[in-house]
């Protein structure tokens, strides 16, 4: 063949990987095949360059079928639905018995899945036919007069330079950081565990709620702080593990990616995130860093929308199919804080999309992103902080109520549950609370009807029983508070002022 489509099949591998970003997915021992893929969203998804001298139609046609098969495997590998490919052969001339109609859009394999459009580059219409194409037309394809054996060389090397270069680009995205800060969060949370379970364990509320657990109560009391420090405090050795395992693997990968200060921006502002959702949406008590993981997810698929090719072929498949795993976990078994885990993605992928990847400045589009996210957390803190205390979750009202109650703001607390009693959904504890209140504010006659409201609901109340029995000692009606000192001594014998009430009635 003809030293120039040597040159001519260099010359448009080098087309393909420097203007086209094109990345190489096999060239043959003979160097006379290359398979390319994009690394853009580009089509088409495959190209096939062959350097052949064609003979018979009958091995075209052949070789398009194992073209066509090739294709499908590739298809399958990338888990696509569809793929389109170019496949270009580079001859002298068009077979001797013909073979036209396999180089026009009659001749196109395609189906469902696949769509294969080959085209020839030969001698008479060569530099014509790249010229009409819409993926090569905006390339230089008069050839010089005469190509010697160097300049072969040359514009080979230049694309296999060009190749190399860009497989080094890649591998670079994901090597923009050292890990430091994702170890110093691993330390951290290990060492808030042991604190923990040396000053009364992570299970224990109490405890919980002493060392910053997220508790809605308080953050309303403007305990703001809470929003951070759930982060770094587990309940139990299993969520300890489960997380500290997802944070060694999923912050080695975004600290990589995003470098260190991205990294910590991205992982703080999605476990605020996830914490803020979690107060938002859910009454529980709770603590974790689920939300800064999913926000890691969050982030990884922000780097899916900058690189989706590179993502896809990569970790894209795997990482959306955890994400939805781990959802569907969160929404079918109980005690799973699913909210945090949605508000740690999406503060993550905002977070990524603020900062962007090192090396890829987007002014506009960063702060885009960066004015919506201000204004979807203004617009929720607004719309909590309108909300009557009659429309938050009754455990919410119960907390609030019971800190008033230790604070010793009798009034406030009084004010609180008389609102949600009478406009919202209020139970046992919720009157409780109240008696608790009107007592101490002296209001003996209310507090006595609002503790039997309390037992009407909740029977087995025992601290109840025991309030109502010493109320109605001081109205002196012994008779009513032996029977529900006796109540109480039944449903908690260990209460040893419940017997002591019940010996000095008897």
């Amino acid at each position: 063949m003809n030293l120039k489509y040597h040159y001519l099949f260099w010359k448009v591998a080098l087309f393909l990987i420097e203007e086209k970003q094109y990345r190489i997915l096999n060239l043959s021992q003979e160097q006379d095949e290359i398979w390319f893929e994009t690394t853009a969203l580009k089509e088409p998804d495959v190209i096939r360059l062959r350097l052949k001298d064609l003979d018979w139609g009958s091995w075209l046609e052949r070789d398009i079928e194992h073209t066509v098969q090739n294709a499908d495997r590739i298809r399958r590998k990338r888990r696509k639905r569809r793929l389109k490919m170019k496949n270009v052969y580079i001859s002298t001339y068009p077979p001797v018995d013909g073979g036209e109609e396999f180089f026009n859009e009659h001749g196109a394999s395609e189906n469902d899945k696949l769509m294969v459009h080959s085209i020839l580059i030969e001698e008479s219409m060569g530099s014509e036919r790249l010229k009409s194409d819409p993926l090569f037309s905006d390339g230089e394809w008069d050839l010089p007069p005469e190509v010697l054996e160097a300049n072969v060389e040359w514009v080979k090397k230049r694309a296999v330079s060009a190749s190399a270069k860009q497989i080094q680009k890649e591998r670079q995205l994901f090597e923009k950081g050292k890990p430091f800060f994702t170890y110093l969060f691993i330390a951290v949370q290990l060492i808030m565990f042991a604190v923990l379970e040396m000053n009364g364990g992570s299970q224990n509320p109490q405890t919980l709620i002493e060392y910053g657990a997220k508790y809605n109560p308080l953050i309303i009391e403007g305990e703001w702080w809470r929003l951070v420090t759930p982060i770094f405090l587990h309940i139990g050795v299993l969520h300890l593990l489960m997380n500290t395992l997802a944070l060694y693997y999923l912050g080695n990968a975004v600290e990589k990616i995003y470098g260190r200060i991205r990294f910590v921006f991205v992982y703080m502002l999605s476990g605020i995130a996830g914490s803020f959702a979690s107060y938002l949406f859910t009454a529980n008590l709770s603590a974790g860093a689920s939300g800064a993981i999913f926000g890691c997810f969050g982030a990884l698929l922000y780097f899916g929308v900058l690189y989706p090719k590179i993502f896809f072929r990569t970790m894209g498949t795997n990482i959306i199919a955890v994400i939805l795993l781990n959802l569907a976990f969160g929404f079918t078994i109980p005690g799973i804080d699913n909210a945090g885990h949605l508000g740690g993605l999406a503060g993550g992928f905002l977070a990524a999309g603020i900062v962007s990847v090192p090396g890829l400045f987007r002014p506009l589009r960063q702060l885009l992103i960066l004015l919506v996210t201000v204004v979807t957390v203004g617009m929720l803190y607004a719309n909590d902080r309108q909300a009557a205390p009659s429309e938050w979750d009754i455990n919410t009202v119960n907390g609030v109520a019971q800190e008033k109650i230790t604070d010793s703001e009798w009034t406030e607390a009084e004010d609180l549950l008389n609102e949600v009693i009478k406009e919202g959904s209020p139970n046992a504890e919720t009157y409780f609370y109240l008696s608790y209140a009107e007592i101490k504010l002296g209001k003996a006659e209310a507090a006595i009807d609002h503790l039997m409201s309390a037992l009407e609901l909740r029977d087995d109340f025992h601290e109840a029983h025991y309030n109502l029995a010493l109320l109605l000692i001081d109205r002196g009606d012994r008779d009513a508070a032996l029977s529900h000192a006796k109540k109480a001594y039944d449903l908690n014998g260990q209460e040893d002022k419940y017997k002591k009430l019940v010996n000095e009635l008897e």
